[in-house]
């Protein structure tokens, strides 16, 4: 059940609900790739209804209504955490950890997750997080996974250029204008070729920042920017050097797990809200969250050490598989399973 898809010909919800446009936000919202769906109590009762168990993605006011209905009908309810609130107030330019955080969680947390024979964390730092927030039901650490067919042993990239990738949307959050000024710091930056993956309400300003760096003869080449689907982003990632993941708010970050899985060796940003830094199989692979000199430094030994970094690729693509969606595929069903009181299978 979600919101109905504005392509009449393109695949659409089985419990399809008409999009609910918020006055003020709508703008930022869809910048985003979000659409908030309509409450309709009719769609929501025949839905669940329908279901063995209802999951739920999210914790907002459509979800608190499922959640309600859920429990008038006896459906038990599972759910996912995969926003942070800090997700939602720096996209509004406010500090994380505020008084409107608290309130997000407040609500998330007792109208919608407490409801929950079990929730679904991404990532540790998500079960933490809402450890320290007080939520009451089961948290289980569950990947959202990825697809590891296709996945490399190592890649093979040319020495020079060297090609960096910075994957996720362009976004207040994800902080891609650390990268772009690492660059500028960088010894090498002349023999740097930056690729941007992802959409976002930053992309105009992160395009001409990164603009700048080719008209101030930073680099050689402009930057790319693009949105790619799986198999030519995959593509893309065999041809990398370094991956950069400068986001202060993630919580798990399938962007950089999708690049490890192809062999690229990661440089993560640091943070107290970001969970990509369990990627990270050592310090080098590491730097203090918006700092960009620091950043320059991780690449720069990282180019200037060809065999640490090809030897690194073997062993972030081995390190991948243990988020194999498979495997994760399989804990979410054991979940259901015993949210119906059942053996697991």
């Amino acid at each position: 059940m979600a919101c109905e898809n504005d392509d009449a010909e393109e695949v659409q919800p089985d419990f399809p609900l008409r999009h609910f446009q918020i006055p003020v936000f709508e703008p930022i919202l869809s910048s985003n790739g979000f659409r908030f769906a309509e409450i309709d109590e009719t769609v929501i009762k025949e839905a669940v209804a329908w279901a063995d168990v209802v999951h739920i993605m999210e914790g907002f006011p459509l979800e608190a209504a499922v959640v309600k209905a859920a429990d008038e009908m006896c459906r038990p309810c599972v759910g996912t955490y995969h926003t942070f609130s800090e997700n939602i107030t720096a996209n509004l330019g406010l500090p994380e950890g505020g008084l409107l955080n608290r309130l997000i969680n407040l609500w998330w947390k007792t109208v919608v997750y407490d409801h929950c024979k079990s929730v679904q964390c991404p990532s540790q730092t998500v079960k933490d997080y809402l450890l320290k927030h007080g939520y009451k039901s089961p948290l289980e650490v569950i990947s959202n996974g990825v697809d590891m067919s296709g996945s490399s042993l190592g890649n093979e990239p040319e020495v020079k250029p060297f090609r960096i990738i910075n994957i996720g949307r362009l976004s207040s959050e994800k902080l891609q204008l650390t990268l772009i000024e690492a660059v500028r710091y960088s010894r090498h930056a002349s023999d740097i070729e930056l690729y941007f993956a992802g959409n976002g309400p930053k992309a105009k300003k992160v395009m001409r920042e990164a603009r700048k760096l080719y008209e101030d003869g930073v680099v050689r080449k402009a930057p790319s920017f693009g949105f790619y689907d799986s198999a030519h982003l995959k593509e893309l990632l065999r041809t990398a050097y370094l991956f950069i993941h400068c986001a202060k708010v993630e919580v798990e970050g399938l962007s950089c797990l999708e690049a490890i899985s192809q062999g690229v060796v990661p440089v993560i940003a640091d943070s107290v809200f970001s969970a990509s830094s369990q990627f990270a199989l050592d310090e080098r692979s590491l730097y203090p969250v918006s700092d960009p000199q620091k950043l320059a430094e991780r690449i720069d030994w990282w180019i200037e050490h060809p065999e640490e970094r090809e030897q690194m690729s073997l062993m972030y693509a081995e390190s991948a598989k243990r988020y194999d969606i498979s495997d994760s595929s399989s804990k979410i069903i054991r979940m259901y399973e015993r949210a119906l009181g059942r053996e697991a299978v």
